[in-house]
C-alpha cells in the first residue's frame, strides 16, 4: 500500500516538472527576473513588489493581454516604473493590447499626478459637464468659467472643463466639447477598447488636460513623460514608439515561444527569425507619424 502511494506521488511530481508553464507563470517569471532593473528606475515613494503585483494581476485578468509579446508587456510595466504610476486599479496607467503588442496609456490621474510633480502647478482638475448644468464660460483679456451642477437629472453629457491653479496665483482653463472629445478619440488606436470603453468620461478628462499641457509651466522632463502616452515599447533596452509609428502585427512573439524552465535561455526558433525580418521589413515601409503633446 505504502509502495503503491509512493509510487503515485511519484508520478504525480513527474508529470508537475514536465508540464510547460501556463502563459501567466511565464510572464509571471520575466517580471521577477527583471526586478532589480525595474527597481532602479522607479520613484523612491513606490514598492517594486506592489507595482509587479499589481502589474501581474492586470495582465492575467485580460486574456489578450496574455496573448501580446513578452517584450512589449514588460516594457510597458517599465514605463509605469519610470513614471511613478500604478496600472489598473486607480487609472494612474492602463496596458491595453492592440494585436499583439501591449500599449501603454496614461490615465486621468496619471496627467494629473505628472502635472503635480512640476512644482508649479498647486490645483489640477477636470469636470464634466452635462446639458441640465448652469455652465458659462468665456475667454479672450478677461476668461472667466461658472458652473453649477444640478443635483438630479443632469441630462446629457456635452463636454468636458480642465483648470489648472498655478504656484504664483494664475490660472489656466480649457473647455471641449463632445464633439471634439470623440474626434480626438478617433486617433487613438484604442479607441473602441480599453479606458475609452469602460471609462469614458476619465479618458474624457484626461484629452482635455493632455491637450492643455501645452499651455502650462512644466518641464522638459514632465512633457517627455506626457509623450509616453500611448506608446509601446518593443524592447524594455529600447525608447517608447508611439503606437501610430508601428504596424499591427509588429514582433509577434508568442509566450510560447519564450523559455519554458527559468533561468534557461533558448536560441532563437526559425519562424521566430522570420517574424522580425518581416517586422523589419514592415517598419520599413511604414511612414509613421509624429508623437506630438497636443494630439
Amino acid at each position: 500500500m505504502a509502495d503503491d502511494l509512493k509510487s503515485k506521488l511519484q508520478t504525480k511530481a513527474q508529470e508537475t516538472q514536465s508540464s510547460p508553464p501556463t502563459p501567466a507563470q511565464t510572464i509571471g517569471a520575466y517580471l521577477k527576473k527583471m526586478e532589480p532593473e525595474i527597481a532602479r528606475v522607479m520613484p523612491k515613494h513606490m514598492d517594486v513588489d506592489r507595482l509587479l503585483r499589481i502589474a501581474l494581476t492586470t495582465i492575467r485578468t485580460n486574456p489578450q493581454l496574455l496573448e501580446c509579446t513578452i517584450p512589449s508587456l514588460l516594457g510597458a510595466v517599465m514605463q509605469a516604473a519610470q513614471l511613478g504610476l500604478e496600472p489598473g486599479l486607480l487609472g494612474q496607467c492602463y496596458i491595453i493590447p492592440y494585436g499583439r503588442e501591449a500599449t501603454f496609456i496614461i490615465g486621468y490621474k496619471g496627467m494629473i499626478d505628472l502635472a503635480r510633480r512640476s512644482g508649479n502647478i498647486k490645483s489640477i482638475y477636470a469636470h464634466e459637464v452635462y446639458s441640465n448644468d448652469e455652465f458659462e464660460y468665456e475667454y479672450g483679456l478677461h476668461p472667466s468659467l461658472t458652473h453649477r451642477p444640478v443635483m438630479n437629472e443632469r441630462g446629457e453629457f456635452i463636454g468636458v472643463y480642465a483648470v489648472a491653479h498655478f504656484m504664483d496665483g494664475g490660472y489656466q482653463f480649457e473647455f471641449m466639447s463632445k464633439e471634439e472629445i470623440d474626434r480626438r478619440r478617433m486617433r487613438s488606436r484604442s479607441y473602441n477598447s480599453g479606458p475609452w470603453v469602460t471609462d469614458y468620461e476619465e479618458m474624457a478628462k484626461k484629452t482635455v488636460i493632455r491637450h492643455m499641457f501645452k499651455y502650462l509651466p512644466l518641464s522638459v522632463e514632465i512633457m517627455r513623460s506626457a509623450a509616453q502616452d500611448e506608446t509601446v515599447r518593443p524592447d524594455i533596452t529600447e525608447d517608447p514608439v508611439s503606437v501610430y509609428n508601428r504596424p499591427l502585427e509588429a514582433q509577434v512573439i508568442s509566450v510560447k515561444d519564450m523559455p519554458t524552465q527559468r533561468g534557461q535561455q533558448q536560441e532563437t526558433t526559425e519562424r521566430e527569425k522570420d517574424e522580425q525580418t518581416n517586422e523589419q521589413s514592415g517598419s520599413r515601409q511604414n511612414k509613421g507619424r509624429k508623437n506630438e503633446i497636443d494630439d
